[in-house]
């Protein structure tokens, strides 16, 4: 290692079994390091699904060097074959490990990674790279913060990038422009025949409901277990419902490929290959001994469940939202900054009632842009002050998107993000400067929540913003850069 890296500590991103684990690793070492979480606890992504009863038993949730350290402060490990609760991680592992006087002084929560670097250097510049610090620019309680490292350990998971709606991991179309309008998660359904009907019933109450709010099409699948249900929700693609009875779920998997299974991507097809597993009926036929030797102990167990249709986790129907954000793409390419910033301005005030609908406010304003040959720029900004109005959103948006520089070319695609979120109740707001100057700075909040009541009774299209007014053109907030690009 190089003497100018030995003074500087090690960055390990994510406050997550993965990440804990590997400082529990560096403790034990002796190794200087800090934990970059950008939840406001540790298990963040493990207590947005912390019903869900997990496949690998205690004994493979444990890291042994977490559990060296714990064990002298009296933690009794649980009994190493029971299946815990994703919750139960967190409470009897990761939140006493995180307590610990050598972890507990290196955890910075509320602190989000943004981008990662090595110091001086660009991308076509190569020789001498590995000598240098990395550096970690991050959002901490909405300020930018950079901290250099000697080496970076990335355990921030993939909770929160999931597979898209199309088939073959490609987004559909119309996914992206949408998004903010997609959930992501499995609706649970138990408990609402009384009222709603068969499964069937609900399944075309949904899909009415979805082409009458927002004028697209959708698929839905119905079985006894979440995987099942999510396996035909793309046989039904892309427009219809297709239900899988209880004594049928089987006969449904068996014909499948290895490769539709949760859990199955590439490397463990070409595993289960080598075996001359290529089917789920292979798989469900062969013996459990055999699977395990191919896959690996816990996965080999999980999948055979699976192809017998065994799926125990229950359905979890909501996660905390973390961006709020609305983007669209234009029927035809657009040259007139003027119309890009009248689209802006819609999304912005989509933005801001969906933040008002949730109580949070945004403490950064981001923008994407995407040009006729497809090349994407986004940029983003703290604001000063957190908000919920959509045209301080607006007014961001728009100083950020005359910042892209797209070489003259077209615009396919304009997107506005609310980032940065934090309940609106709790979050202590201080006025800006255009609230405290100008004659309806107070009252714009108010408005906007006016417009929000009567599209909930004529619908969203009621009412829409007005165009910024003239001699208006200037935003009076004060803004932290932090470029994303």
């Amino acid at each position: 290692m190089s003497t100018s890296l030995a003074h500087l500590p090690v960055a390990v991103l994510g406050a997550g079994p993965v990440g804990l684990a590997a400082a529990a690793e560096l403790v034990e070492r002796r190794q200087a390091f800090f934990i970059l979480e950008a939840a406001g606890h540790v298990g963040a992504n493990l207590r947005d699904y912390g019903h869900v009863r997990l496949f690998s038993p205690w004994k493979y949730d444990v890291a042994p060097a977490v559990a060296r350290l714990l064990e002298p402060t009296g933690w009794r490990a649980p009994q190493a074959d029971a299946l815990p609760l994703a919750r139960e991680v967190v409470d009897h592992v990761l939140q006493p490990f995180a307590a610990l006087p050598a972890v507990a002084s290196a955890l910075q929560l509320r602190t989000r990674v943004v981008a990662l670097s090595r110091e001086g250097f660009d991308k076509v510049k190569g020789k001498g790279r590995e000598s240098v610090p990395f550096v970690v620019r991050a959002v901490r309680d909405g300020r930018p913060i950079e901290l250099r490292a000697r080496a970076v350990i990335d355990g921030t998971g993939t909770w929160n990038t999931p597979n898209p709606v199309g088939a073959s991991g490609l987004p559909a179309h119309g996914e992206r422009e949408h998004a903010g309008r997609i959930h992501y998660g499995i609706p649970d359904v138990a408990g609402a025949r009384r009222r709603m009907g068969s499964p069937t019933m609900i399944a075309e109450l949904i899909r009415r409901q979805v082409r009458q709010r927002f004028g697209i099409t959708c698929s839905v699948g119905v079985a006894a277990t979440k995987f099942v249900a999510k396996l035909a929700s793309g046989h039904a693609k892309p427009d219809g419902v297709l239900l899988i009875p209880r004594a049928a779920t089987v006969d449904f998997l068996r014909v499948l490929p290895v490769g539709a299974l949760w859990g199955v991507g590439e490397r463990t097809e070409a595993a289960l290959a080598r075996w001359g597993i290529t089917t789920v009926a292979q798989l469900a036929d062969s013996d459990v001994g055999t699977v395990q030797r191919a896959v690996g102990k816990v996965a080999g167990a999980h999948l055979h469940d699976l192809a017998w249709g065994r799926d125990p986790r229950p359905v979890h129907p909501g996660r905390e939202e973390k961006s709020i954000g609305a983007e669209e793409t234009f029927g035809e390419d657009v040259a007139d900054p003027a119309v890009v910033q009248a689209k802006a301005l819609q999304l912005a005030d989509r933005c801001a009632e969906r933040l008002r609908r949730h109580g949070l406010v945004a403490r950064t304003v981001a923008v994407k842009v995407r040009a006729s040959d497809f090349r994407t720029l986004t940029r983003a900004r703290t604001l000063a002050t957190p908000t919920d109005v959509g045209r301080e959103i607006y007014l961001a948006a728009r100083e950020l998107l005359a910042g892209v520089d797209l070489d003259g070319l077209p615009v396919r695609l304009v997107g506005v993000r609310a980032e940065g979120l934090s309940s609106a109740e709790l979050t202590v707001r201080q006025p800006t400067l255009e609230e405290a100057t100008a004659d309806d700075g107070r009252d714009r909040r108010e408005a906007e929540r006016a417009m929000d009541e009567v599209r909930r009774k004529f619908g969203s299209d009621a009412i829409r913003p007005a165009s910024a007014p003239a001699g208006r053109d200037r935003s009076t907030t004060t803004f932290v850069p932090a470029d994303l690009s």
